[in-house]
């Protein structure tokens, strides 16, 4: 008994199993995580290390290639990708999807610490974190006073917002921009040092011994215990102004004598704006695999509860939250959702006519999208962008077996059948083709999930989003359709003068569709030819079609990367910003723009950026408030900005698919052994992509042009009036580059002593002749660092980058608009092949490396698709013919989809690709109810050429209502607006494409092609029939068998 006879037959329990799922998928979905994309955050940490004093050069020789080897061999690394900078080395290590985080973080620590005695004894201890080295922050909170300081505010932010911001689950650190930290401040004036005698080794002698904070112990009596704390700290200006240098004939000389201090800023040299007033900005810096959402509930509540104790004249606002981008766009699948169940349901009622048959397949759409949540929830998937899509597709596809069965049904009972008669025998009928459509189509997704990398994980939720729905459609349309279709249909009966109109229009469609395809089968050669002919128009569309990673999306915020020459400084950049916030004033009037967020010299990471270089955020409006696209704007930025010749501005807007933001899309990377190789090779690929007029903001990261004045000491010299060597280092660190001496508390909190040289005398290169260093040999008396050293003024690079243990230089590039990720990197390809020598390694990095890497796995996936529906439908048929009639209408439906991107204005990326592989299993199901049917007329004794015209005719109906419930399904998407519309549109645009296009034309090739091969193939009662007729005869081993002895 087939499980439509028992659902007809029991109505109350198919009723049941229809709730269970009902039930069950709603639990499912009420404890599944709402997020953006599947995790598809490869799992990174980072190591960092700080060895003052030191240039990137040591740095890349002594700590980052020390800690690479060490690490190179931990299981599971995808990339290994350093920068050593002067004073720093950060090296970023990215694992495999596969690999847990946590699991990685522990096995670099364990490696790190293995080779901490190789490292040198004044670096600090390397520092391991969850996160990528120049991670971004997804939320910017900001802070505003008109009564504050900004030393007030920052410290403010650091003593009681900061530490509540980081037990928010997922935060990685909070970072704050624009801070001005509290620090003693001791500017040593050189000549009043040489006057009295007094060196820099002196004064920060001094500072340490009398800056002591020890336990003094206890006194006891017999009743009484005191502790003895002596108060030996220095806390204030004053305290810190009477350090006493040295006694002399009962004279103390105190630091007063020889340095202005105060309590200021640890640096100055940082500021954040927000729509040109100064403030302090705290960055949210999510952990590697944290949830944005997740972390935007918690901001969002923590900011709520702390605004009421915020001091008086403080005012705390959220300026910018990458989540909001995230909510918005899945409201935005939702009402995808929401209108394409309407159009569906609209679909079904005109061709069907009633509201009895209309509900039928509306109860099944419900069930079978709730339902798959079981599946979801149970796999660990989560509510996001990607698996919403996948439902709104859904929408029209968990129809169709529906469609399908009730239809047959409804045209039994029309021929005359009582529906309870119909219902079984139709569902008998076409349960073969629902079972056929259902397997093929998740068949489908099979490739898809098991495809590697980040595309791979990103649309492994997708596909089994559809495939667990179409699963529950099929169980459903053979349980609960033919139960609903006994109960709710009637006989037929005299019909209202709307079915009457209509049912011409069919009839008449179905009779013109006959007389076509009757003409088709007798000139097969021309129906064939066109068949090829589309094939031919496919391949040349795909190679017009531009190519990218993703499509760039209306995320509501763009970034514009700030850079002024090599060697400008904090002033003039900024300076140069602020001319940019002028420019962007006039998109604030207009309301497009609603926040301008301006860094100078921002610390990524804790580290301080260079002074020649900005960040600004500039958040539009919302969606619904502007009629211009965030793209349109930043189109119109980047030309307004480039009237700005001082510094050099790069609009980038947001990557999707969980790329890291505020990078350019093209990175390419050259690999060697030495960077005076690679920065000549770079520059032969940086003179011909200048003449690429659609490049834009084309740089390298090895500049080795930043002025810096090298100090080469006469060592003889040096030694004959007995200095050392560290000293004359160490005495120009301080003098020069702030050094900290130690520590003193100031209400409970540590802060720095930093010693240096007032600003007006480290102002040109001679001012290093007025230092001043004491030697061994010469009595006590000072030597003038002129003496010991001669200056020369060079260049350099500020950073020395390395990817996978090999020195690298990385291009980078923005595109004009039109002008594909696909297409400059094919550029830049061609231009490597012609100007550099075969032993250069080129690799890509960002938006590049995932599009290289896409491009290759969807060529793949497309391929074992097509094989393993090939395979499906043999088995299925038990025939090699059946399945290769039903699989050459796939070119119709590729050339449709391409089609309808060309007209559409996309492109071909991830989406549209990932569509065109959906498309398989999709026009396979119109193929497979024509051929089934065909089939079953043979068996009944028709003829080929009978079966294939009255199989076609009689499918018309059912194939279009599925293919227009398709096609409407995706409409929503198609024509989409609002966050994220752009890659909705992408897949959208595939199937309505691809499926309107080969259903016109596969209804016609499809029984040609049966016209043409079914010859070769047996009706599929021949062999059982054959086995049936050979049964009766007599077993020839009968009787024969051996007697037992």
């Amino acid at each position: 008994m087939v499980l439509s006879d028992i659902s007809i037959k029991r109505p109350v329990f198919a009723t049941v199993m229809a709730l269970v799922l009902i039930i069950f998928g709603l639990f499912a979905l009420r404890g599944m995580a709402v997020r953006e994309y599947p995790d598809i955050d490869p799992p990174a940490v980072n190591v960092s290390t700080i060895y003052r004093g030191a240039s990137a050069e040591i740095i890349e020789s002594k700590i980052t290639q020390v800690i690479e080897d060490s690490v190179a061999g931990i299981e599971g690394i995808r990339t290994i990708t350093s920068a050593s900078r002067e004073e720093s080395s950060s090296i970023s290590i990215e694992f495999n999807l596969s690999r847990n985080v946590d699991a990685a973080a522990n096995d670099v620590r364990d490696k790190v610490s293995r080779i901490l005695s190789k490292l040198p004894d004044e670096a600090d201890q390397p520092i391991i974190a969850k996160t990528e080295a120049d991670a971004r922050p997804i939320i910017y909170i900001s802070l505003f006073s008109d009564r504050l300081s900004l030393l007030e505010l920052t410290d403010y932010a650091d003593r009681y917002l900061v530490d509540q911001m980081s037990i928010i689950d997922g935060v990685a650190s909070v970072n704050i921009y624009g801070a001005r930290r509290y620090s003693m401040r001791v500017y040593l004036d050189r000549m009043a040092m040489a006057a009295r005698n007094v060196t820099v080794q002196d004064v920060e002698e001094a500072i340490r011994r009398q800056n002591v904070e020890l336990p003094s112990g206890r006194v006891e009596s017999n009743t009484r215990e005191f502790t003895v704390r002596a108060d030996s700290g220095l806390r204030t200006a004053q305290q810190f102004r009477n350090v006493v240098l040295r006694e002399q004939d009962g004279y103390l000389l105190r630091l007063g004598e020889v340095a202005k201090v105060e309590l200021g800023a640890e640096d100055d040299r940082t500021e954040q704006r927000i729509n040109g007033v100064t403030a302090i900005g705290l960055g949210i810096i999510r952990q590697s695999k944290a949830n944005a959402m997740e972390i935007s509930t918690g901001v969002a509540a923590t900011v709520d509860r702390l605004k009421d104790s915020l001091p008086t004249g403080v005012r705390m606002e959220v300026t910018y939250d990458q989540s909001k981008f995230i909510s918005q766009s899945i409201y935005e699948v939702f009402h995808a959702l929401t209108v394409a169940l309407s159009l569906v349901i609209g679909v079904i009622f005109l061709f069907l006519r009633s509201w009895r048959a209309t509900l039928i397949p509306a109860v099944a759409i419900p069930v079978s999208v709730i339902g798959s949540f079981i599946v979801i929830g149970s796999l660990g998937y989560s509510i996001n962008v990607l698996t919403l899509l996948a439902l709104v597709l859904a929408i029209g596809l968990v129809v169709d077996d529906a469609i399908v069965v009730l239809e047959n049904i409804h045209r039994r009972i029309e021929l005359g059948e009582p529906p309870l008669l119909a219902s079984l025998r139709g569902a008998r009928q076409i349960g073969f083709a629902v079972i056929a459509t259902t397997v093929v189509l998740i068949a489908v997704f099979v490739p898809i999930s098991l495809m590697d990398g980040n595309t791979g994980r990103l649309f492994r939720e997708f596909g089994m989003s559809v495939a667990a729905a179409v699963l529950f459609s099929g169980f459903v349309a053979l349980t609960l359709t033919p139960m609903m279709c006994s109960k709710l249909l009637h006989e037929a009966k005299e019909e209202g003068r709307f079915y009457h109109v209509t049912e011409k229009f069919f009839v008449g469609l179905g009779n013109g569709y006959g007389r076509l395809l009757r003409r088709s089968l007798g000139t097969p050669v021309v129906v064939l030819g066109l068949g090829v002919a589309v094939s031919i128009a496919a391949f040349l569309m795909f190679k017009a079609l531009p190519r990218e990673f993703a499509p760039i999306e209306d995320r509501g915020a763009f970034f514009v990367i700030v850079e002024g020459p090599e060697g400008s400084s904090y002033d003039y950049t900024r300076k140069n910003v602020i001319q940019m916030e002028k420019v962007l004033e006039k998109h604030i009037k207009s309301g497009a723009v609603t926040i301008v967020m301006s860094n100078v010299a921002p610390a990524w990471g804790g580290r301080p950026a260079p002074v020649n270089s900005g960040f600004v955020v500039v958040r539009m409006a919302d969606w619904d408030k502007r009629d211009v696209k965030q793209q349109e704007i930043a189109r119109q930025v980047f030309r307004e900005l480039q009237a700005l010749t001082g510094v050099r501005a790069i609009v980038v807007n947001p990557p999707s698919l969980g790329l890291p933001g505020a990078q350019s899309p093209v990175r390419f990377i050259l690999g060697g052994s030495t960077y005076a190789q690679l920065d000549e090779w770079s520059d032969r690929i940086m003179v011909k992509a200048q003449e690429n007029p659609n490049l834009l903001g084309l740089k390298k990261n090895y500049q080795p042009t930043r002025p810096e004045i090298r100090v080469q000491i006469d060592r003889d010299r040096a030694a004959d009036l007995g200095v050392n060597v560290e000293t004359i280092g160490r005495t120009l660190e301080t003098m020069l580059g702030s050094r900290e001496v130690t520590n003193f508390q100031r209400d409970g909190k540590q802060y720095k002593v930093l010693v240096q040289a007032p600003v007006d005398q480290r102002v040109t290169p001679n001012d290093l002749n007025n230092i001043y260093v004491r030697g061994s040999n010469t009595g006590g008396k000072l030597v003038p660092l002129a003496s010991l050293v001669s200056i020369q003024e060079g260049a350099s690079a500020r950073e020395l980058n390395r990817t996978d243990r090999l020195r690298s230089v990385m291009i980078e590039a923005s595109m004009v608009p039109g002008y594909t990720l696909g297409q400059a990197l094919d550029y830049l390809d061609g231009v490597a092949a012609e100007v550099l020598p075969p032993e250069v390694r080129i690799s890509y990095s960002g938006q590049s490396r995932e599009y290289k890497e896409s491009s290759a796995a969807i060529f793949i996936t497309f391929g074992l698709a097509l094989i393993v529906v090939f395979l499906v439908l043999a088995g299925q048929f038990e025939s090699w013919i059946h399945p290769i009639i039903i699989i050459l209408s796939v070119p119709l439906a590729v050339t449709g989809a391409l089609a309808g991107l060309l007209l559409a204005g996309q492109t071909l990326n991830v989406y549209s690709q990932i569509g065109i592989i959906m498309l398989v299993g999709l026009i396979a199901k119109n193929g497979i109810l024509i051929v089934e049917f065909s089939n079953q007329l043979r068996d009944e004794g028709q003829g080929i050429y009978d079966a294939v015209v009255n199989a076609s005719i009689a499918r018309l109906r059912p194939i279009l209502m599925t293919t227009i419930a398709t096609v409407f399904g995706a409409v929503p998407l198609a024509f989409a607006s609002g966050a994220g519309a752009e890659s909705r549109a992408a897949l959208g645009w595939v199937i309505v494409g691809g499926m309107t296009f080969a259903t016109l034309l596969s209804l016609f090739v499809v029984p040609v092609l049966y016209l043409l091969l079914a010859r070769f193939t047996k009706p599929a009662g021949f062999i059982a029939r054959k086995l049936s007729e050979l049964e009766k005869t007599p077993d020839v081993e009968a009787g024969k068998a051996e007697p037992a002895e």
